[in-house]
């Protein structure tokens, strides 16, 4: 397994450009599944997640090829409406799948899906959803069978928000018969950017990005040429990276309107953020302030940036809480900070941070994605060398992280067949 080294210390300083967003380009690729055709997506970055679900595609009969950063999808011989277990296991995300597969075929059997060690992250919302659309729902030797001659337009309320749930429902209503009314639905700017892609396929959504979205059902729909959204999680990543170092650096591509909860609390801590040249510019001071904050759904402090902000504040000047309320697990980072000389607390999900005025490298081992990020956030700012082990999950959502930092000035490196 690969391993990414940090010897810290150095303020990050210059530029860096964002790459496209995973989490908007992973739920596109899944909707060209509801037109025949070829599907044309620009801007994709090269990272597992997404190659896992070209795989996928490819096992239906899909035709996916990559030329540089755009994606080609031809869903015209899909004839194999099941993601197995094989290929689910590593991405939750795979249960995308679902709703397109189900609208377009009629059926689909999709494994239950994997992912991040982070929580219980059940499917129950995108069922209950399917079920009042229509269809037959069936679960048995751990696989979702879902059955529907046609999908009818339904008014579906959402126990809570949820993202990935949301989307599903969106593919699958845009070829039901009838308007589908979606209500307490999940507001990320990557749900917004499925319904232009969606609509750029000829489907009628309206509303994407609040909380109701209504859908007029169409017969059929058309393949799309869609530009992927910047990633804003990476963005809100490399501005914490600035932040950690106490550096100045511009992020080309970061949308403020997408980091809004991340930037304010950012700038309570004392960082100086402007738009600039395309991006955001964040200039850092040597130790930030502590601050408060509570995980929530977007418009709030994104679950994803929690770790890597924690990260920022085991140097800042005083003590922070941290609430995570999104998921029950997101804390695994922890003690993999402890082992830095972090100085944190945990009481179920809270989080006391009491700021250090030095964190000391250390070999330490990345748990989910974002956890992977907060450790070597943590080793750009501590003395001596840090090895970050297991960065297959850093992978899943960072396009050449290292490579990016170390344009900026980090001393970082990749280490190829690093020993867990």
């Amino acid at each position: 397994m690969d391993a990414i080294e940090i010897t810290g210390g150095r303020p990050l300083s210059g530029e860096v450009q964002v790459s496209g967003s995973k989490n908007a380009t992973l739920p596109q690729i899944a909707a060209a599944l509801l037109a025949p055709g070829r599907s044309t997506f620009r801007g994709v970055p090269d990272l597992a997640d997404i190659r896992t679900l070209g795989k996928l595609l490819g096992h239906m009969g899909a035709r996916v090829e990559r030329d540089g950063a755009t994606v080609y999808v031809d869903a015209d011989r899909v004839a194999n409406p099941e993601a197995p277990y094989e290929m689910v296991k590593t991405m939750r995300a795979s249960v995308l799948v679902l709703g397109p597969l189900v609208a377009r075929f009629g059926r689909a059997r999709v494994s239950l899906p994997g992912g991040c060690a982070i929580g219980a992250r059940p499917i129950d919302q995108h069922l209950k959803g399917l079920q009042l659309l229509g269809a037959k729902i069936d679960l048995a030797h751990g696989y979702v069978e879902a059955q529907a001659a046609r999908l009818r337009g339904a008014t579906i309320l959402f126990d809570l928000p949820t993202v990935t749930g949301t989307e599903n429902l969106m593919m699958a209503a845009a070829l039901a018969e009838g308007r589908t009314v979606l209500e307490n639905c999940a507001r990320e700017p990557e749900v917004a950017a499925l319904a232009d892609a969606l609509n750029a396929m000829g489907a009628r959504i309206q509303g994407a990005g609040s909380s109701v979205v209504t859908i007029d059902g169409v017969n059929s729909l058309r393949p799309m040429d869609i530009q992927v959204i910047p990633d804003r999680i990476e963005a809100g990543t490399l501005l914490a990276a600035a932040m950690i170092t106490g550096g100045d650096v511009v992020v080309r591509g970061a949308r403020p309107e997408d980091l809004d909860g991340a930037l304010a609390k950012m700038r309570e801590a004392g960082a100086r953020i402007s738009a600039e040249r395309g991006g955001l510019r964040i200039v850092a001071p040597e130790r930030p302030d502590a601050v408060d904050f509570i995980t929530a759904p977007f418009p709030g402090f994104p679950t994803d940036l929690q770790a890597q902000l924690m990260a920022c504040l085991t140097v800042a000047r005083g003590a922070s809480r941290v609430v995570e309320t999104v998921f029950e697990n997101r804390f695994m980072h922890v003690q993999e900070l402890v082992r830095m000389g972090a100085d944190i607390a945990v009481d179920g999900h809270t989080a006391v941070v009491r700021g250090v005025a030095r964190l000391s490298g250390a070999p330490v081992m990345a748990t989910d994605l974002r956890a992977s990020a907060s450790l070597v956030l943590a080793g750009l700012r501590a003395e001596g060398k840090t090895k970050v082990h297991r960065v297959y999950h850093l992978d899943r959502g960072y396009e050449s992280l290292e490579k990016k930092l170390a344009a900026l000035g980090a001393n970082v490196r990749r280490v190829k067949g690093a020993l867990a």
